[in-house]
C-alpha cells in the first residue's frame, strides 16, 4: 500500500492579504493499477471513493502495442514511453465518488446511480510507461540454472547457454538436448535420494553421467533418441514409442531400431510482462503533486504463449 500525501491550497475569502489555507489531502492507492480501452490506465480505492485516471490517445496506444515481440521475442518498443499529458486528448483526472467507480471505466452503459463528486484534470505533466519482458519454459528447472554462466553474471539471458544448437538458449527451451522429449519428462527420477527434487538425482539412463535431459543419446544405444520413433506414430514424440510396453524405445538399449527425424518439436515460451506507470509534474486546479508513481499493470493479458519450431 502506498500513501501519497498531498498539499491542497484554497484560497482565503476572509482578507486579501492572507495566503491561503493549507490543507493535507491523503490519497491511499494500492501499487497496481488496470487497463482498458486504447487506452486508459486506472486506479481504484475504497473508503472514500476516489480513482487516479490517465487517458491516452496521442499517440495512439493500445495494451497490444506495448508488449508487441518480434520474431526472436524481443520486445518492439523496449525504451521509457513518455506521453505528454498537455498533448491534445491525454488526460491525468483525480475524481472521487459517492459509490464504488469500478464499473465506470471502459463500460459502454455506465451505472446511473454512481455519482462523481469532485472532478480534477490537469493541465500539464508526464506519464512515463516502462515494458519488460521475461520469457522462460517452464521445463521444470529455473532459469538461472539453465546457463553455464561462462560470462559470470548470472544472467541465462546474456551469452546463454544453447545445449543442442537449435537457436533457443535452454532456459527458454522446452527440450534441452534436442531429442524431442520434453526437457519436463526427462528430469523425471526415481526419487532414490528421498528428497522428492529431480534436480538433485535428475535420471541418467546409460550411467554416462549426463542426465537424460541434457543426453541425445539417453539409453546409449547408438541410436539417437531423436531417431527412436516408429513409422506408425511420427508425431516428434519418442516418448510414446514402445516396441517393450513397459519401457519406451529411447530408454531401451536393447530397441535401437532408427527412424531419422525430419523435424523437431515445436516449442511453447512463456512470457510474462511488466508494465509499470508514473506520472509527473501534475497540477490541478488546487492540487499540485510532483510524481504519482501509479505501480504496476494488474492485467492477464500479461501473460502470454510464444510459439517457436527450430529449424531441424
Amino acid at each position: 500500500m502506498r500513501k501519497l500525501l498531498l498539499v491542497l491550497l484554497t484560497s482565503s475569502i476572509l482578507t486579501s492579504c492572507d495566503d491561503g489555507d493549507i490543507i493535507n489531502v491523503e490519497f491511499d492507492f494500492d501499487d497496481t493499477f488496470l487497463a482498458c480501452g486504447e487506452l486508459v490506465f486506472y486506479q481504484i480505492k475504497e473508503n472514500p471513493f476516489e480513482s487516479l485516471s490517465l487517458q491516452i490517445t496521442n499517440p495512439a496506444l493500445t495494451l497490444e502495442d506495448l508488449i508487441a515481440v518480434d520474431d526472436d521475442g524481443n520486445l518492439i518498443v523496449d525504451e521509457e514511453i513518455v506521453i505528454n499529458i498537455e498533448n491534445a486528448g491525454n488526460q491525468f483526472n483525480y475524481r472521487s465518488y459517492n459509490g464504488n467507480p469500478a464499473a465506470l471505466f471502459c463500460n459502454d452503459v455506465p451505472p446511473s446511480d454512481i455519482q462523481i463528486n469532485e472532478d480534477l484534470s490537469s493541465n500539464s505533466g508526464s506519464a512515463f510507461i516502462n515494458v519488460s519482458l521475461v520469457e522462460d519454459d517452464n521445463d521444470g528447472i529455473p532459469a538461472e540454472l539453465e546457463d553455464a554462466n561462462l560470462d559470470g553474471d548470472f544472467n541465462p539471458a546474456t551469452d546463454p547457454t544453447d545445449t543442442d544448437g537449435d537457436g533457443l538458449p535452454d532456459y527458454i527451451d522446452v527440450d534441452d538436448d534436442g531429442d524431442n522429449v520434453l526437457t519436463s519428462v526427462e528430469i523425471a527420477d526415481d526419487n532414490l535420494d528421498g528428497d522428492d527434487d529431480p534436480l538433485t538425482n535428475p535420471r541418467d539412463t546409460d550411467g554416462d553421467g549426463i542426465p537424460n535431459y541434457l543426453d541425445p543419446d539417453d539409453d546409449n544405444d547408438g541410436t539417437l533418441t531423436i531417431d527412436e520413433e516408429n513409422a506408425a506414430t511420427l508425431d516428434q514424440n519418442p516418448a510414446n514409442d514402445f516396441t517393450n510396453p513397459n519401457i519406451a524405445d529411447y530408454l531401451n538399449p536393447v530397441e535401437s531400431a532408427s527412424l531419422p527425424a525430419t523435424a523437431y518439436r515445436p516449442h511453447a515460451i512463456n512470457q510474462v510482462f511488466t508494465i509499470t506507470l508514473r506520472v509527473t509534474d501534475i497540477t490541478f486546479p488546487t492540487i499540485t503533486q510532483d510524481a504519482f508513481n501509479m505501480g504496476t499493470l494488474n492485467d492477464s493479458r500479461l501473460n502470454e504463449t510464444r510459439l517457436v519450431t527450430p529449424e531441424f
